[in-house]
């Protein structure tokens, strides 16, 4: 699977991908990998990264490579 993946209209990395889902830097994150979903929002394709915000705490998140959709598995 390609590193880099266009979100939004921009090349991404893993890490900026983690970041925009995450509001803010990251410590690490996972390649970048397609959910088996499509957006709720807009039908559009579903991006998956694993990452870490925090040294004590790991996050999957997705992020809809179309819009500003995303969620994460944090438990509320």
């Amino acid at each position: 699977m390609a590193e880099n993946r266009v979100v939004e209209g921009r090349m991404v990395t893993p890490n900026r991908l983690a970041e925009l889902i995450e509001g803010e830097d990251v410590m690490d994150a996972e390649p970048i990998v397609d959910a088996d979903r499509d957006c709720p929002d807009c039908g559009g394709d579903v991006l998956e990264v694993g990452y870490m915000p925090s040294i004590a705490e790991f996050v999957t998140g997705q992020k809809c490579q179309e819009c500003g959709w995303s969620e994460t598995d944090r438990e509320e």
